[in-house]
């Protein structure tokens, strides 16, 4: 700049600046992120965002490290775009790492850039999304680049409940690098072109002499199927960035504030015939907890979440009268609904988010009892199974729960029901609550007249229709208050919505404490 005082010239300069940071590690690596099936950081939050919506911060920010000719290699930037804007006319803060700087890796400066936009989103109350796609630490900082792993830690754990925070994995996320995500509250990753792994394949041969690749290892149907780790998957990008901006549409901004109402096109009155034969006359007969959900939630829409991770329990989001709810079921069409330990941290994970942040429970319940055998309880059931317990008894936001079918033993208790502060409690005509199934009953109550008997089997068959007829029905627990209504099954969208329109203005706290100790 010849002459510093020049307004053409500083305006020239900044264009040029901002020219260079735009291009971040240059259009050769440009061109091999979109080889490999991938889009730039900026491309990215383009995508994401509302169209001219993003407010850029720390554009010209550079690294400090002077080792390994490091002095010498400066874009400005870093490595990460930060900055905020808005979803839906909802503002977010957003960071994007950029691979084709120093293939994304973190340094002081970066994460110095990340920790500013995460203490601005917990002042001013935003969620904050972070699309990943980094090497892990940058070596050639060594400790300066942990410490900046560990000052985005702290900050996404005590913003925790406090706002929203959802992952995006978008390419390789390796070491400590995978601690952030799992700290928040979503996993998003894209097929075939993201993983995540604490020590990658080359390392586990070394150690362990197993030979795994990358995708096996943590790819993301591993982590969407297996590990549970991430919550969703998508083929592409674009859809994945799609999904993230469907499920900001149902959270709060933050943790005082309310879920996003839109209006209802749906008739709030609206009864479903099909309802009537969706549950099976048989108790033995499996049906699809889903097909339910959807008859009864606006517009038959659902967003499942970790859809393929312990099918056996069903998480995820809908809306009840234009309103986001929660919803959380077990599902008959796996392992007969039966509650394991998968499953139980699923349903826990799941109910602690939507209490944190104001979202209304939905429960579905189908459930026979707890999965029996040596690799749960040596797992832990009893543990793990707790933990749903325990997310179920301390949320307290408005909490609605229909037993569709069969409610036994401890796993009646478990989901959501009035004895741990469940507020409306309804029961199909076909519901069984009972402390088991009558044959296990009949089998214990009756043993020796069983024994006794002429026509063993007849007594028994005999015993057990006795036993289903007095107890294996809603009507009983009804008579002691634990069910509030036994309704019509084509009735259940009008009396639940009705139930959460009557808890709209729910005020309830738990005892002043520092916090719980959760049986992690």
């Amino acid at each position: 700049m010849s002459n510093p005082f020049d307004p053409d010239a500083r305006r020239a300069l900044l264009e040029e600046l901002n020219s260079d940071a735009e291009r971040g590690g240059g259009e050769e690596r440009i061109a091999k992120q979109h080889d490999a099936g991938k889009l730039t950081a900026r491309e990215r939050i383009d995508l994401f965002l509302d169209p001219g919506s993003f407010v850029e911060l720390d554009k010209f920010k550079t690294h400090r490290c002077a080792d390994f000719g490091m002095q010498k290699q400066k874009i400005l930037g870093d490595g990460v775009v930060t900055g905020y804007g808005l979803v839906e006319g909802r503002q977010v803060f957003v960071f994007a790492q950029d691979f084709t700087v120093f293939g994304g890796s973190l340094s002081g400066a970066y994460s110095e850039k990340i920790c500013k936009i995460m203490d601005r989103a917990m002042e001013v109350g935003c969620p904050v999304i972070g699309l990943n796609d980094s090497g892990g630490a940058r070596i050639q900082e060594g400790v300066v680049s942990l410490a900046g792993y560990a000052d985005i830690f702290l900050r996404n754990t005590l913003a925790s409940g406090v706002v929203p925070q959802i992952s995006v994995i978008m390419g390789p996320c390796a070491g400590g690098a995978v601690y952030s995500p799992a700290i928040t509250d979503f996993i998003f990753m894209v097929k075939d072109t993201s993983y995540m792994f604490i020590t990658g394949p080359d390392v586990i041969k070394t150690v362990t002499h197993e030979e795994v690749t990358k995708e096996d290892l943590g790819g993301a149907r591993s982590h969407a199927q297996r590990s549970g780790v991430a919550h969703f998957t998508f083929d592409s990008e674009e859809a994945t960035l799609r999904a993230v901006r469907e499920l900001v549409s149902f959270v709060p901004l933050n943790n005082t504030d309310d879920p996003p109402a839109i209006p209802c096109s749906d008739d709030p009155t609206r009864r479903d015939d099909a309802l009537r034969s969706l549950v099976p006359d048989n108790p033995n007969k499996p049906y699809d907890i889903k097909d339910v959900i959807r008859a009864v939630v606006d517009d038959r829409h659902f967003f499942e979440v970790a859809q393929h991770f312990a099918e056996n329990m069903v998480v995820g989001f809908a809306r009840m009268g234009g309103r986001p709810v929660g919803v959380v079921a077990n599902q008959p069409a796996v392992l007969a609904g039966v509650l394991d330990i998968n499953g139980s941290v699923k349903g826990a994970r799941f109910v602690r988010f939507c209490d944190a942040f104001n979202i209304p429970l939905l429960t579905f319940v189908d459930v026979p009892g707890f999965l029996p055998g040596t690799d749960q309880e040596w797992g832990g059931i009893i543990k793990h199974g707790a933990k749903l317990l325990y997310a179920f008894a301390e949320s307290t936001v408005p909490k609605v729960t229909v037993i569709t079918r069969k409610a036994y033993g401890g796993a009646y208790d478990v989901m959501a029901s009035k004895h741990i502060r469940a507020d409306v409690n309804f029961a199909y005509p076909t519901a069984e609550i009972a402390v088991m199934g009558p044959e296990g009953a009949v089998s214990i109550i009756f043993r020796k007249e069983i024994m006794s008997a002429a026509d063993a089997g007849a007594e028994r068959q005999r015993l057990i229709a006795d036993y289903r007829e007095k107890f294996a029905n809603p009507y009983k627990a009804a008579e002691l208050g634990y069910i509030d209504e036994v309704i019509r099954p084509e009735d259940t969208r009008p009396r639940v919505i009705r139930a959460f329109e009557m808890l709209r203005t729910k005020r309830q706290e738990n005892p002043p404490r520092k916090h719980g100790n959760i049986p992690l």
